[in-house]
């Protein structure tokens, strides 16, 4: 009879059960993660792991030991460092990537920026990365470049593939396996250059809360978990939005008013071009205004690490900030 492998136990832990199986400690989830990483697992090991997950939802403590694997790995040089990490990895479907500006606000107004994000894993949605092009921006490919877009331009975006391969690869089973797999919550979760302050998106209402408590468990002292639109990190205007704060180990929950009383109708297209001029001041989009202030709004607060003022306050800083972006920044 083969020895067993050693990945099996991972396997054996999630699946013997309703009575018998388990979640991962956070050292257990640590070392599964690195064989993942290392290429030490049979396709047949990986794909049952994932699912297994899948099925039992993630815990923050094995989201905190798959972190602490990757970043490792990763190993960023020290003196590189960013304000805000952004992560963009569900795509837009329904609605252009709105955040995309408000981020740009940010780092026009001085805040350095690390983006990162996937795309390409669900057909017929919009990808971070597919719209850089026209604000002149490309996506990095090592850390160098990151250091240098963000000392030039306050902003830098690096694709998964770039940060870390295999955890694209994984993300590019989607179709393969027909669900998204726990790859796609861990990757909003890295924060690589280990910011002071977060900002993700979910779709489903329980990450919401997983997403919270992984940050503060991996030392994250400012972080805000959006339920956004479509499940990227931008809060939809006409709808309540439904916000999740660590600020310094104080965990909270908000609802911040909605901008407009009524849901606006959505376009028949989506022109990403729109996105540029909409910068420019070139277009009026009332929802991708919406969208752009109430997101650029919940930044701010975050940023701010914990200043108090209210919702509507938020609000007008938003557009203040707006007002000022720079419109020839990207001609």
């Amino acid at each position: 009879m083969s020895q067993e492998h050693p990945f099996a136990p991972y396997v054996r832990i999630l699946g013997k059960g309703k009575k018998g199986s388990r979640s991962l400690t956070t050292e257990e989830a640590r070392d599964a993660m690195g064989m993942i990483l290392d290429d030490k697992v049979e396709p047949e090991q990986l794909g049952a792991f994932l699912m297994l997950i899948r099925i039992k939802e993630e815990a923050p403590e094995e989201l905190q030991g798959f972190a602490q694997a990757v970043r490792a790995r990763m190993q960023p040089p020290a003196e590189l460092t960013a304000d805000l990490d952004w992560s963009s990895y569900a795509g837009k479907k329904r609605r252009l990537p709105w955040f995309l500006l408000a981020a740009l606000a940010l780092a026009d107004a001085g805040i350095r920026v690390f983006m990162h994000g996937a795309r390409g894993h669900t057909p017929g949605r919009i990808y971070t990365e597919d719209v850089l092009a026209q604000f002149g921006i490309s996506a990095c490919a090592d850390w160098a470049a990151v250091g240098e877009q963000l000392s030039q331009k306050n902003f830098a975006f690096m694709s998964i593939d770039a940060l870390a391969p295999r955890l694209g690869q994984i993300i590019q089973l989607r179709p393969v396996l027909g669900l998204r797999s726990p790859v796609h919550t861990l990757c909003r979760l890295l924060n690589p250059l280990q910011a002071e302050c977060c900002i993700d998106g979910v779709f489903h209402p329980p990450y919401a809360p997983m997403h919270q408590k992984t940050a503060q468990l991996l030392g994250t002292a400012f972080s805000l978990t959006i339920r956004g639109d479509g499940g990227e990190a931008e809060m939809k205007p006409d709808s309540d939005s439904e916000l999740h704060w660590v600020m310094k180990e104080q965990l909270t929950e908000e609802f911040w008013p909605r901008l407009y009383a009524q849901r606006l109708v959505r376009e028949d297209e989506l022109d990403t071009e729109d996105l540029l001029r909409f910068w420019r001041g070139e277009l009026v989009h009332e929802y991708g205004e919406g969208a752009v202030i109430s997101t650029l709004a919940g930044a701010l607060r975050l940023v701010s690490k914990g200043q108090q003022k209210s919702a509507a306050e938020w609000v007008e800083d938003a557009r203040q900030c707006w007002q000022k972006r720079d419109l020839t920044r990207f001609g």
